[in-house]
């Protein structure tokens, strides 16, 4: 089937889809709220404190519906979609609030709906129902891959590999790809191993050491009920882009299998799900990166510039919005800003705005409204003056997770003051290699050294329900992706 006919097919089927939002919305009035990062930036954690802000309220002063008192309630309802599973709130709370553990990753696509009544400002009562679509921002990796080839991805994938940064985690990879004859008989076994090896050198690429970002193809870190199925068993070879892959070889089969992963599962995540979102936060780790250095920030980069660039963002008029989501409003958050002191919250916005500069370029000629934030959705720790000798350092008090490391260990019992470091106030010096940042996958020790955490004591009320959670920025992020909905 030509190419271009599919593109024709797929955008009827999103007009379709769209259509079907748009009845619903006459009924009730909808938003549905994407909201992904890549790993370990804290998207369960986010969305659990979201959803929890929302129905117990708590100090948000920027939130101007809540503030105001404007926010009757916010109570759940049951989801649109049957076949998606529901965001696991009541555990991930119960981890937060009674374990003091942060949640398990995301690891696949859920949903939970809101109803908040609310009185407008000009008066009366109305009902936004929020969809909140919760998914891993590694499948957001996968969404430039609907538009390449076989050749394509695999050429890119390894110029990556064989990068200085990676080369030698990828070398058992590169080393069996050597030995291999992309036109001999396809093998089964032999695309195993190569898929298995391949997948090996993903995972230690995310390991907290190294922290890379660019990593497609993204299910092959979560395969879930696919593992182990041929649209997942493959890996990128050496090719030639214009030459024809024999017939019955392993090359074919990998090309085979690469087109049946973006049709079987890249496709119906992009029309089912992100291709109807009218809203969008990224949670981005910018710390991770900072700690492993500047091969994990130039990584860090790229992969935010692809991604986003999957993002069909621009201004909703009432005619194009009858056949067409368009994410109108996009927030960028750098999470875990309570690991460092409030003074470097600035520097962190700049260094995020830094990181996604084309993106930002490009959203804002669509007519999308874009922001940055620093932000932690839960605080784990305060602030506080430290002596040392005759200076006062502004440090950072909490509990560090057992196992990690200061000057001493930690037992993940006692609370310890920790002073994290400055960011520069120009973040040009993390992007420019002469001006000698290294991180912490330097030998000599790094320039930052930031810790993890663990969530802080909260109170229950009568009830037994946790009090709203300690957090920083919030109730900005909450303005910024609700507040003209609820005005």
């Amino acid at each position: 089937m030509p190419s271009w006919y599919e593109g024709l097919v797929e955008e009827a089927r999103l007009a379709a889809l769209t259509l079907l939002d748009r009845a619903e919305d006459l009924a009730s009035p909808t938003l549905r709220l994407g909201i992904t990062g890549l790993s370990r930036a804290g998207k369960t954690v986010f969305t659990t404190a979201l959803i929890h802000a929302l129905m117990r309220g708590g100090r948000l002063p920027v939130f101007e519906a809540m503030h105001e008192g404007r926010i009757a309630r916010a109570v759940l309802e049951p989801q649109p979609d049957d076949a998606v599973p529901r965001f696991a709130y009541e555990a991930h709370l119960e981890t937060l609030a009674g374990e003091r553990r942060w949640p398990e990753s995301t690891r696949r696509i859920s949903e939970l709906r809101l109803a908040i009544d609310y009185a407008p400002a000009r008066g009366g009562n109305r009902t936004l129902t929020l969809d909140i679509v919760d998914y891993p921002g590694e499948w957001l990796l996968d969404l430039p891959l609907l538009n390449q080839s076989y050749a394509e991805f695999a050429t890119t994938s390894l110029q990556l590999a064989r990068a200085p940064a990676r080369h030698a985690l990828a070398e058992p990879f590169l080393a069996a790809l050597h030995a291999t004859d992309g036109t001999a008989p396809a093998d089964e076994t032999e695309a195993r191993r190569l898929a298995s090896l391949f997948t090996d050198y993903l995972a230690a690429c995310r390991a907290e050491a190294v922290s890379m970002s660019l990593l497609p193809p993204g299910r092959f870190l979560m395969p879930g009920d696919l593992e182990g199925s041929p649209a997942l068993t493959f890996a990128p070879i050496d090719v030639q882009a214009d030459m024809e892959a024999p017939a019955g070889s392993l090359q074919a089969m990998m090309e085979r299998r690469y087109e049946a992963y973006k049709e079987r599962v890249v496709r119906p995540f992009f029309r089912d799900h992100f291709a109807r979102l009218d809203r969008q936060i990224v949670l981005i780790d910018v710390l991770a990166a900072l700690n492993a250095g500047p091969a994990a920030l130039a990584d860090l980069e790229a992969a935010l510039d692809g991604i986003l660039a999957a993002f069909r963002t621009g201004r909703n008029s009432w005619l194009t919005s009858l056949f067409r989501h368009s994410i109108d409003r996009v927030l960028f958050a750098a999470t875990k800003a309570d690991h460092l002191h409030h003074t470097s919250h600035d520097p962190l916005e700049a260094i995020l705005r830094r990181l996604v500069e084309r993106a930002l370029d490009r959203a804002q000629s669509a007519g999308a409204q874009i922001d940055v934030v620093a932000l932690a959705a839960v605080r784990a720790t305060r602030e506080a003056s430290v002596k040392r000798g005759r200076a006062q350092l502004p440090a950072i008090i909490g509990v560090p997770e057992a196992g990690q490391h200061g000057a001493d260990a930690f037992d993940g019992l006692a609370e310890a003051a920790v002073f994290p470091g400055d960011l520069p106030e120009n973040p040009s010096a993390l992007f420019d290699p002469s001006m000698g940042f290294k991180g912490l996958s330097d030998a000599t020790g790094g320039d930052f050294r930031f810790l993890r955490f663990r969530p802080p004591v909260v109170e229950r009320n009568a009830d037994g329900v946790p009090l709203p959670f300690p957090h920083i920025r919030l109730d900005r992020a909450l303005q910024f992706l609700l507040g003209d909905r609820l005005r």
